[in-house]
């Protein structure tokens, strides 16, 4: 018997091939303003935060719909919740009021 769990925080990270070009720096933007809709901007490709399931559904249907699936790869790590992990961070952390050490 599979139990079904709620995430409510997730890590996304992604990475859009093509960058040099017009169409996949579109696809980089497209999949930038997309994460900061729905998650907070940790560094550089890395977003995290909050999310209801439902919010989820839509976040991964609009990524969807940018990415090139051939081409590009996103990654959605879920969480229940954001006290089940620890973070370290090692060098420049640009946002040190973001650091979740729990």
């Amino acid at each position: 018997m599979s139990k079904n769990f709620n995430y409510n925080y997730a890590i996304v990270m992604y990475d859009i091939a093509d960058k040099e070009s017009k169409v996949g720096k579109r696809r980089v933007t497209k999949v930038f303003k997309i994460c900061k809709k729905y998650f907070l901007h940790h560094q550089k490709s890395i977003f995290r935060g909050n999310i209801t399931p439902s919010k989820m559904i839509k976040f991964k249907d609009e990524i969807k719909k940018v990415i090139d699936k051939e081409l590009d790869f996103v990654s959605i790590i879920k969480l229940q919740s954001k006290a089940v992990f620890e973070e370290e961070n090692i060098g420049n952390n640009a946002n040190p009021n973001e650091s979740m050490i729990i």
